[in-house]
């Protein structure tokens, strides 16, 4: 029967896959990756066999009328991203939204998010949050921050380590640098860390400590 399934993989540690995204992944007629190469390699260390096709964020408009209809044909079909949850700040939602509108199913699996460990291990209140994934560059950033500067509930971003300063920088001028903040890089992995703090004291840590990996950064509301 045809099918769409999300299926999460690891963020780091390739322990964190599922028994039920193996299996999953071995069945499907197709896996559409977000590079092709990086699941290559998780691919072939589980020794899973199955044909993939890339499907990322600057071909994905093309290519899902296409992906559409090879499921309406009787294919089932697995979409993964690089790391974590389909459609979290990845691929995944413009095919999931033409699936609906198909009428064909969709079967999204429970796993790996890189926010979630970021949230509740950074010691903010957990209870209401809103999660913004990456900030504009340029455009919309001024106010998408000032808007944030009066949001109560915890924030989470995720950045890359050669933009970190420069966001801290901004979360200081727009929060005040008193505002706590948790700020975790390279979860699940060998050299995992969470620095917590104030932004001035989080943003002087890593200005003396050059920024490596991924991260997500936990924000407090406003008071």
């Amino acid at each position: 029967m045809s099918k769409l399934y999300l299926v999460p993989t690891p963020i780091g540690n390739l322990e964190d896959i599922t028994l039920r995204a193996l299996r999953v992944l071995k069945e499907v007629d197709l896996i559409l990756a977000e590079d092709t190469r990086t699941s290559g390699k998780l691919l072939k260390h589980f020794e899973i066999t199955t044909h993939m096709h890339s499907h990322h964020m600057h071909n994905e408009h093309k290519t899902v009328h296409n992906i559409v209809q090879r499921l309406k044909n009787g294919e089932s079909i697995a979409l993964i991203s690089d790391a974590g949850t389909p459609a979290i700040s990845d691929p995944g939602f413009l095919l999931t939204r033409a699936c609906i509108e198909n009428e064909i199913e969709i079967e999204c699996l429970p796993g790996a998010t890189a926010f979630v460990p970021a949230l509740v291990n950074s010691g903010l209140p957990n209870d209401k949050f809103v999660f913004e994934g990456f900030l504009p560059v340029k455009k919309g950033r001024q106010t998408r921050l000032t808007l944030l500067a009066e949001e109560t509930r915890t924030m989470i971003f995720y950045e890359s380590p050669h933009k970190l300063v420069k966001t801290l920088t901004h979360f200081g001028e727009y929060f005040g640098a008193g505002r706590s903040i948790s700020v975790s890089r390279e979860l699940t992995k060998l050299y995992e860390e969470t620095v917590r703090g104030s932004v001035s004291e989080v943003m002087e840590h890593f200005t003396q400590k050059a920024p490596k990996g991924e991260f997500v950064i936990v924000v407090s509301g406003k008071k």
